[in-house]
């Protein structure tokens, strides 16, 4: 006689499949709202605190409380953005209104190479080429800023909704979570820890690596330093190039204007010290904060940036602790015993 599958197994297999199909049809239409929701995300970790202390000490009202936080989360995000702008606006302004200066002087300095390594580079292909890749590069430039902007709004929103929502939100996490009740505190306890340290030490370290690269600037008397402290801070939390994009420009600078000791100083110290002087900070500060091995931060800066943009410096080194946790939760939720590390007796 054959045995039958059980209704119920099919009932829960069907429910089960739906769940997917229609969580995959959603995720793919809103993808392009990760980046916003992590940002809130990450929000409502360095928020949370605060929310309950203003409802529970001071006996704020929810929508009181969030917009109260949202107004100072956004005026700390707000001030440095307003600050590079103001710098970028004037350094863009003075090139316009002297632009037939700037024009001059970079024909002459590129006449100047052309003669003494006899290449040619202002030829009409190379002149064409600049112009097309101007034309395609601005109105990206232009429609990134939309779409940050757009994404600023709308994480906001977000934000709103998890701060008057948190306790309600965090008791569904408990109740939702298919696991343990002790793997699923670990879980957030990892998650909220590495938000945090994150949040907080990527711009620490940025800042700490801007006044390394301030220090040197003032020594080498490069024009108008705070300027490029602020590039350097900025350019620090990319992956890869880093701040290497704010200090070799200046060593250029310096051999531009017929400085050549000051330029080879620059860019020595640049590489052996603003451009590693990061990796000790990244160690000791995300270390002592959260307890992050540089490796996740590393990898999972260069991940996160690839999949979330601008966010991803923040939830790509996530993505790799969190895979690390689950793996600790299969083992833990299923029983699976560590080995022995004892030797060979």
């Amino acid at each position: 006689m054959k045995q039958q599958i059980p209704n119920n197994a099919i009932r829960q297999v069907l429910i089960l499949a739906t769940i997917i199909i229609l969580g995959l049809v959603l995720f793919n239409q809103l993808k392009s709202l990760i980046p916003a929701f992590l940002g809130a995300y990450t929000l409502y970790v360095l928020l949370r605190n605060g929310m309950f202390v203003l409802q529970g000490r001071y006996k704020w009202k929810k929508s009181l409380a969030a917009s109260v936080l949202m107004l100072l989360s956004f005026l700390v995000i707000l001030l440095p953005i307003f600050l590079v702008v103001n710098m970028l606006s004037s350094k863009v302004a003075f090139a316009m209104q002297h632009s037939q200066e700037v024009l001059a002087s970079l024909k002459g300095y590129i006449g100047k190479l052309e003669g003494q390594y006899k290449i040619n580079i202002l030829t009409d292909a190379n002149l064409n080429k600049i112009t097309s890749w101007t034309g395609e590069t601005v109105p990206k430039i232009l429609g990134g800023a939309f779409d940050t902007l757009t994404a600023i709004v709308i994480m906001y929103f977000i934000l709103y909704f998890m701060l008057v929502e948190g306790r309600k939100m965090e008791s569904n996490f408990y109740d939702w979570v298919p696991l343990k009740d002790e793997n699923t505190l670990l879980l957030r306890r990892e998650l909220n820890t590495m938000v945090y340290s994150n949040a907080i030490g990527i711009p620490l370290i940025a800042i700490l690596q801007g006044i390394v690269g301030l220090i040197g600037y003032l020594i080498l008397g490069v024009n108008e330093p705070w300027f490029w402290f602020v590039i350097t801070c900025i350019t620090s939390m990319l992956p890869i190039l880093g701040a290497a994009i704010a200090y070799v420009p200046v060593g250029l600078l310096f051999f531009a204007n017929g400085h050549t000791t000051k330029g080879i100083f620059m860019l020595i110290y640049g590489f052996g010290v603003i451009g590693t002087v990061d990796n000790l900070f990244r160690f000791v500060i995300l270390k002592r904060i959260g307890d992050v091995h540089p490796l996740i931060t590393g990898f999972g800066v260069i991940i996160g940036v690839g999949l979330f943009g601008f966010i991803g410096l923040i939830f790509g080194p996530i993505l790799i602790s969190l895979f690390l946790v689950l793996i600790k939760i299969y083992a833990n939720e299923f029983n699976i015993e560590k080995r022995d590390h004892a030797g060979p007796q």
